[in-house]
């Protein structure tokens, strides 16, 4: 598919993918992060992306440049990481028409942290809406 940068592919993740996504892991601004708190060791994010935990997770190549990545979980939920710089060019356009060609579905959801603002703007632009906030209880005495 063409982007204005240039040619864009998703390649199923491999074994030397695992720096590249624990380096994008790293640039996320937590605040926006609705899946953890505080980084992970570099081993704990091996032993995650090993344990498969997406039904179909990429590498997003930007002229044979890795540029970000895409997964759907088994829910059917998409996450889209775009690497600093290359946000904001319409990227994430292309990748999830692509993720949604690739992966034929009748439903997707995105779960977003509602201070993310960037995301909700982004999901909703593609025709996403809002069906749910969740709210969690954590019980300190219990952990």
């Amino acid at each position: 598919m063409k982007h204005n940068d240039g040619k864009i592919e998703l390649k199923k993740i491999t074994k030397s993918d695992y720096p590249f996504l624990y380096e994008l892991l790293a640039e996320r601004d937590p605040s926006a992060n609705i899946s953890h708190r505080k980084m992970p060791t570099y081993q704990k994010h091996v032993e995650f992306v090993m344990s498969k935990p997406y039904s179909k997770w990429y590498v997003i190549y930007c002229n044979k440049e890795k540029a970000g990545s895409i997964y759907l979980s088994k829910q059917n939920e998409i996450g889209i990481f775009v690497k600093k710089g290359k946000q904001g060019k319409g990227m994430g356009t292309q990748v999830l028409k692509l993720l949604i060609k690739k992966n034929p579905r009748w439903r997707y959801l995105a779960n977003i942290n509602p201070k993310n603002t960037r995301s909700i703007k982004f999901f909703k632009k593609h025709g996403f809406k809002l069906i749910q906030h969740t709210y969690e209880f954590i019980d300190q005495n219990n952990r």
